[in-house]
């Protein structure tokens, strides 16, 4: 894996190729965003946004959606995939928020996730963007993008939310995450657009698997997408070089 003084330098320019870069779902408060979390998985933020209106409308509190029932609720989450278990979480959540926390949503990671439905990827959303407690979330984007260019190592999502957060300081963890899922969806997917991205240069996986010969010059990403990219003439040892692959 990379240094730390590496590692900070990537985050840096991924946050410059991705600024603003911040959650994409919708919330008023720490419970709304602790719903909406929960309903992320397996369904898409895009969706979630549609959901939670009428949502949280309907259940603007903790006191409110713990007073719900299944068959009230599954109607309203039905779009955002396993309705029924999502409704024992939601419920069951609330429940123990009005028995244990008077209702609020506490800023502590061992308590967040002895809540119902709640994981330390959850629990590191909530923190990191409605309480201010530093919080690295790692999901499927974060594993592929730090895994591609080398700043963490592995498919444990506890592992490499360790080795990240041991390269940066407390207060990039949440930007940290931001970009690299950000980047994952926008640029690093995966089948990835090595022309666009900003850090291909760092990047064990351009490296090793794509090569220079591949690729042109790095181009910003725009609203009208990337410019045509531009081409060179390839070496002559080029066609015979042999591709390898990278290192896990």
């Amino acid at each position: 894996m990379k240094p730390p003084k590496v590692v900070r330098r990537i985050i840096d320019t991924l946050a410059e190729q991705h600024p603003n870069a911040d959650t994409e779902l919708h919330y008023r408060n720490a419970f709304e965003l602790l719903v909406a979390t929960i309903l992320s998985a397996q369904s898409t933020d895009e969706r979630v946004n549609m959901v939670t209106p009428a949502l949280f409308e309907r259940y603007p509190n903790a006191r409110a959606l713990a007073k719900a029932t299944p068959p009230q609720l599954e109607p309203q989450i039905l779009s955002t995939g396993f309705f029924r278990q999502k409704s024992k979480a939601l419920i069951g959540m609330a429940q123990a928020l009005i028995a244990e926390h008077g209702g609020d949503v506490p800023a502590d990671m061992e308590k967040l996730t002895a809540l119902p439905g709640v994981g330390r990827k959850t629990a590191n959303v909530v923190l990191g963007h409605a309480l201010g407690v530093p919080g690295l979330p790692v999901d499927r984007h974060v594993l592929r993008v730090s895994n591609r260019i080398g700043i963490a190592e592995g498919d444990d999502p506890v592992k490499v939310e360790a080795q990240l957060c041991a390269a940066l300081p407390k207060e990039k963890w949440t930007l940290a995450s931001d970009v690299q899922i950000l980047h994952g969806r926008r640029v690093c997917k995966p089948k990835p657009l090595c022309d666009v991205c900003s850090v291909r240069e760092d990047c064990d996986y351009f490296r090793l698997v794509i090569g220079p010969a591949k690729a042109g010059p790095y181009e910003k990403l725009t609203k009208a997408g990337p410019r045509k990219q531009q081409t060179r003439a390839k070496k002559p040892q080029d066609d015979a070089a042999p591709v390898r692959k990278a290192r896990r």
